[in-house]
This record gives structure tokens, sequence and C-alpha cells, in this order.
């Protein structure tokens, strides 16, 4: 694990992963999230752990772009303030970018944990790392490796259908 390691997302999966790494010796664990903590879909109880385990909380916040370390190493994530706009189709309030509000976290370590479909942001910025036609990241079965030598993803899989995403 890394010492500074930016969580992405806001359910179940982000708690869990952003816990497990400050148990696995993380110094630093930021959660990034772009709705406020109302709108999470985490049980309160995983946000209410989280917190008492010193996860910090970036909420309103969405993640734009990695910055590496000019040697393929993720350095840090650059990240723009949100404000909550009308509901969307979800019926949540829609988180919208504030202009100019443009700052970076410091990491050595990113997780997304967004869902089950690969982030967008992460397969158009990650060079050399395979997807199949549904858009899921390869990677082995047993090791978890991508094409992309030191990237990991993990998920499940099912008959049929790969569900992976990027560690």
């Amino acid at each position: 694990m890394g010492k500074r390691v930016a969580v992405i997302g806001g359910g179940n999966v982000a708690m869990d992963s952003a816990r497990v790494a400050l148990r696995l010796g993380s110094e630093k664990v930021h959660l990034i999230y772009r709705r406020s903590e109302d709108e999470m879909p985490a049980r309160k109880a995983e946000i209410h752990h989280a917190h008492e385990e010193g996860i910090e909380f970036n909420v309103l916040t969405n993640p734009v772009r990695f910055i590496d370390d000019g040697k393929g190493n993720v350095a840090a994530v650059e990240c723009i303030r949100m404000e909550l706009g009308e509901p969307d189709a979800s019926g949540r309030r829609r988180p919208v970018p504030v202009q100019g509000s443009e700052f970076q976290i410091e990491i050595d370590v990113a997780i997304p944990a967004l869902g089950t479909r690969s982030n967008p942001l992460l397969t158009r910025n990650v060079p050399h790392l395979s997807l199949n036609k549904r858009g899921y990241i390869i990677a082995d079965e047993e090791t978890g490796m991508t094409s992309k030598l030191g990237v990991f993803a993990g998920g499940i899989s099912l008959p049929g259908l790969q569900q992976l995403s990027l560690h």
C-alpha cells in the first residue's frame, strides 16, 4: 500500500477500501466523493466507522485527472469542488462543478471504487490498458494484472461477463 491513498467513491466498497488501506499501513487516506455525505450510497454504519478510523472525507469533490511523477507513477489527483444543483434522474441533487476551484491532493495510490464498470476517467488516462468490447478492464483472473505493468484490477467474474475495477 501507499502512504497517501485516494479512494474515489461513496459506496460500501469505497468505505471498505479506505478502511483496509488505513489498516494496511497507509498514513493518510482520502475518500473523494462528488456529492455530500448525505447522498452517499454507503450504509450509515460504514460511513460512521470510516470517520472513527480517521479517513479524511473530501465530499463535494470530483477527480478531474491523475498526475504522474514523470516515471509513470501516480503523484497526485487533481480535483474540482462541486455544489449540488437540481435533482437528476436518480432523485439525488446533481453535482455541478464550481469553476476555478481546482486543487490537488498528493497521493501515491488511487483506488477507484465506482460501481461495476470501469471509470472512464481511468480508461481514458491510463495508456496501454486493454479493455474488452463492453469496456471492462481485461485482467488475469488469478493475479489481477492488467495489460499495464504494475496496474491491477479486482472485482467479480460472472459467466460471460467480466466486472472489474482498477486498483
